[in-house]
């Protein structure tokens, strides 16, 4: 069987190489995730001028013990091996603690986060609204009005934050025809098929419609919403998205370098899961939101927005949710997860592997990007973070 880096290296192409038709795929994604570049239109989002250091004080966790899917015994090391890991870097005092890098990742090449980029979008949303450039509990159409018609007609920005529009759309990864599908094609992430019109990613967003439950109501995930979020931000800056995130965060916290986000064919972007970055960057970004929004001695992001993360969401809306299973007792605020209500570590999360875990409480920010094979594998969820908590545990005594 060749893998992902045999398969990019035939010349001329055949039918193993690497298209939108396959890149989603094991193990083709093993390149694909951090060659986004060489398959989708970008946009780039700059580094900054001024890059804060990450230290280092290297400890050794590869024997750090936890329980495995089997219920059996595994450890840090062997998880890595295992389990599609890319790169794994963890920071405790925000210094250097351990990092590793697997099939072709280095620490200079930008990986795809997916839905690590709504915790990006939300965040954003913290300082934009401390610049007093957005308000949460305004109407979206006070920003789109051209989304009277759709779903987004009637709900607020709160609601796009909190995912708890009433809104008729299945986030469902497996079903080759459905409302994931269709999106992707909108986003230019999936080849429309043979015949079909051609749909970009604003025109799709108007088409949402409600499911009937009223705003607020239950937490629904659906990944249109953040892109309809950052729309909003693009209507108040006047400015690209890619933009907003390299001026508002990425220059600010230091990222040392460049990330970029996937656009349309028109120049939208992808702003619910499109961000490739370097995993020292996102560990960056992880330690200033530990930091209650602070950086190399800079508020980049309100106190109280980190706060309002950790303290806030609703609690009953996240109960009648779609993902109480993988978290039983936890929440959801500003595109961030709170993994359990009784505990103060909270997380970004994307599919295929992706995690920024944070625990204020043991100073401890852990960064993974994989190309696991299944969008969602829950038991493979529950088991890293019993492999967090393992190794948060073991910084914090």
């Amino acid at each position: 069987m060749f893998g992902a880096q045999d398969i990019m290296s035939i010349v001329p192409a055949d039918e193993r190489q690497i298209t939108l038709a396959n890149w989603r795929q094991h193990p083709q994604m093993e390149w694909s995730y951090r060659n986004v570049r060489e398959l989708l239109p970008t946009a780039n989002i700059a580094r900054s001028s001024t890059p804060v250091a990450l230290p280092r004080s290297l400890g050794y966790l590869d024997d750090i013990a936890f329980e495995d899917v089997k219920g059996e015994t595994t450890t840090v090391a062997d998880a890595l091996r295992s389990t599609y890991v890319d790169g794994f870097l963890v920071l405790h005092r925000g210094r250097i603690v351990t990092e590793w890098y697997a099939h072709g990742l280095t620490p200079d090449a930008q990986h795809l986060i997916f839905s690590v980029s709504k915790s990006i979008a939300g965040t954003i949303g913290g300082i934009l609204t401390g610049q007093g450039r957005l308000d949460p509990d305004a109407p979206v159409v006070r920003y789109l009005p051209e989304l009277k018609a759709s779903v987004y007609g009637t709900c607020a920005v709160r609601h796009l934050l909190d995912m708890s529009v009433g809104i008729r759309f299945d986030e469902d990864y497996d079903d080759g025809e459905g409302d994931v599908i269709r999106y992707r094609r909108a986003a230019g992430w999936d080849l429309p098929p043979p015949g079909a019109p051609a749909i970009h990613l604003r025109d799709y967003l108007g088409t949402m419609r409600p499911d009937g439950q009223p705003h607020g109501h239950a937490f629904h995930y659906v990944s249109p919403n953040t892109d309809v979020l950052g729309w909003v931000y693009e209507r108040v800056c006047g400015m690209p998205y890619a933009n907003i995130v390299a001026e508002n965060l990425w220059g600010p916290l230091g990222a040392e370098n460049d990330a970029y986000i996937t656009v349309d064919s028109q120049g939208a972007a992808r702003v619910a899961g499109g961000i490739c970055a370097t995993l020292r960057d996102l560990a960056r970004f992880g330690e200033m939101m530990r930091n209650h929004g602070v950086s190399n001695g800079r508020q980049v992001v309100p106190g109280r927005w980190i706060d309002d993360i950790r303290k806030n969401g609703n609690a009953d809306a996240w109960s009648r949710g779609d993902l109480v299973m993988v978290f039983p007792n936890g929440n959801y605020r500003n595109k961030w997860y709170t993994v359990d209500r009784d505990r103060t570590a909270f997380a970004a999360v994307g599919i295929h592997g992706q995690w920024i875990y944070i625990d204020p409480a043991a100073e401890t920010v852990i960064v993974r990007v994989s190309s696991q094979p299944t969008p969602m594998d829950i038991e493979l969820d529950r088991m890293w973070l019993r492999g967090y908590a393992a190794i948060a545990s073991h910084l914090a005594s």
